[in-house]
């Protein structure tokens, strides 16, 4: 009984130092602290050189088998090579020193090869500096014994993990080594590949958004890609098979997005949320880094907020935001720490040539995810309060500066979740509707707050299927008063099964010569090449009601 009590005692200290542990790390919106953030993501540990890499393994079922090495000696990467798909857990783990910090003895760490060759043999007649060291899994490491190796630009500074055969490594400065690590798994496990930079952090390439020389600007909506770790599943596919083959989630959305980057050339992408499929994405930096490949290929810049599938995975919002913000082109924030979410803030697009005027702003703000009260209001979760002040004051505290450029200034907004007012079926709307709106209950009356700041249009995601723009109206004088836009969903890791409803992106042609806002569609299967749903729903900067149907003659009877 004795030993009983004892053995309790201990497991409610254990576990009340993990709650505090818990608290400790996250912040007000459950968001990792920046020093959580920095553990998470290896490169940010500045002036480090990599000394040694290792890799651990261990069984869940054996209570005395670890994956743990000395914490005072090595780092580890705290992501399970095996992605939780295995009785067999696996880590990388790196030894770092600062370069003041190395003595004559230490080696630093100056390659990094996977294979089940040693390297040195394959290249023979090549003057190394040492010979290949073998560690677990296929993995080689090149150790330079000379300590001064640390000021080259070959020296590893960091180490990580990415996952599947379709990774790619973006940031700048970092490199994917040959082949997948040589890990026991089954064909649906995705391959481990281990990834490492070279010299110092170089600082990602952000360009300034701008309208162009001729006054336009086009603005493409990626709404709802869904990317999984490895290639995901089709859902719902129209057709069934790509190119002769079994549709591939993964490879074929990004084909899609690949091939309207080049025929439409927008300026900037909007990322309007589920990027990131959480279910099918253990790694969720393996699946951003894959829609910013090809934006980064493109060279579009672009912006992101989070939706409720996100974050559903391995990451939390802040740990992404935080990974998305040190990309090349991305122009993404987490905005202020004192706001409900991760992800409400403003992009400004500035007027042609060498102007410092703002000509478009956009509105970023997160919707969060489900319902925190979901025995009043069940479903999903709404703008707060804060974040509707947040919004006011800086759109407020904007316009002074606003009113400088020559031209008619204009506002827009993007989030994920549609508002209430989206479901409002007497409302005018050009487009398809073809399921339910899964708005919050609860209204805080965002919308409201939009039309107050003189924002013209809002586009959301969310509802894959719907893909319409509704006109919101003064409801006394009938007065159009704001546009609130469907992107349409575009990944084919999530569902689609309304109608045969094929995969779909909203774009926004702007034309600031005349205060213009032209938006239309474009199809991943049967009208490729056409724009679907054409209409102006701002011009002189004045929202625009949507055309007349045609009136329909009637035919009388002889």
């Amino acid at each position: 009984m004795t030993r009983r009590i004892v053995r309790t005692i201990t497991q409610l200290t254990a576990a009340a130092f993990f709650a505090f542990l818990v608290i400790f790390l996250l912040d007000r919106n459950f968001r990792l602290l920046p020093n959580a953030v920095h553990e998470y993501m290896p490169q940010h540990h500045h002036g480090l050189v990599v000394t040694d890499i290792a890799i651990t393994r261990c069984n869940k079922a054996n209570i005395f088998s670890s994956c743990k090495l000395d914490p005072e000696v090595w780092h580890r990467i705290d992501k399970n090579l095996y992605l939780g798909h295995s009785w067999t857990n696996a880590y990388i783990h790196v030894q770092r020193k600062k370069e003041e910090d190395l003595t004559a003895n230490d080696k630093v760490v100056i390659d990094v090869k996977v294979g089940p060759i040693d390297p040195s043999k394959a290249a023979a007649g090549e003057q190394l500096d040492s010979s290949w060291e073998s560690r677990s899994a296929g993995l080689w490491i090149l150790r330079s014994a000379k300590p001064h190796a640390s000021d080259s630009k070959e020296a590893v500074t960091a180490v990580d993990v990415l996952f599947g055969d379709d990774a790619y490594e973006v940031r700048p400065g970092w490199a994917i080594r040959g082949l997948a690590l040589l890990l026991d798994t089954n064909r649906d496990m995705p391959s481990a590949h281990i990834t490492i930079r070279r010299g110092s952090y170089q600082e990602p390439k952000q360009p300034v958004p701008r309208i162009k020389d001729n006054g336009k600007f086009k603005i493409m909506q990626l709404a709802d890609l869904h990317l999984s770790t490895g290639i995901g599943h089709c859902r719902d596919a129209v057709p069934n098979e790509y190119e002769g083959g079994p549709c591939e989630a993964d490879p074929r959305t990004l084909d899609f997005v690949s091939r309207l980057l080049e025929e439409e050339k927008p300026d900037l992408v909007v990322l309007s949320g589920d990027q990131v499929n959480g279910d099918t994405a253990p790694d969720a930096q393996t699946a951003i880094f894959k829609y910013a490949h090809l934006l980064i290929k493109h060279k579009v810049p672009y912006v992101s907020i989070f939706g409720n599938h996100d974050d559903e995975g391995s990451s939390p919002r802040a740990a992404q935001m935080a990974i998305i913000e040190q990309l090349p082109y991305s122009l993404s924030k987490a905005g202020p720490d004192d706001i409900d979410g991760v992800g409400n803030y403003y992009v400004e697009v500035l007027a042609q040539g060498s102007s410092k005027h703002s000509a478009l702003t956009l509105y970023l703000l997160d919707t969060h995810s489900y319902s925190p009260d979901e025995r009043h209001y069940s479903g999903y979760d709404w703008i707060k309060p804060n974040q509707i002040e947040w919004f006011k004051q800086t759109a407020s505290s904007l316009k002074g500066k606003h009113k400088e450029y020559t031209h008619i200034h204009m506002d827009l907004a993007f989030i994920h979740i549609p508002l209430p007012e989206y479901a409002i079926p007497e409302n005018r709307f050009v487009g398809e509707w073809r399921e339910g709106v899964t708005a919050p209950l609860y209204n805080t009356h965002f919308r409201d707050a939009l039309v107050e700041e003189g924002v013209v249009m809002v586009s959301c995601g969310h509802d894959h299927a719907n893909d319409y723009c509704m006109l919101s109206t003064d409801e006394e004088k009938g007065k159009p008063e704001l546009w609130m836009c469907y992107g349409g969903g575009a990944g084919f890791g999530g569902y689609g099964n309304y109608e045969g409803f094929v995969r779909q992106v909203r774009l926004f042609d702007i034309d600031m010569n005349t205060a213009r806002i032209t938006t239309y569609k474009r199809l991943e299967y049967g009208e490729t090449e056409k724009r679907i749903d054409q209409q102006i729903i701002v011009d002189g900067g004045n929202v625009m009601p949507p055309p007349e149907p045609p009136v329909q003659e009637e035919v009388v009877a002889a």
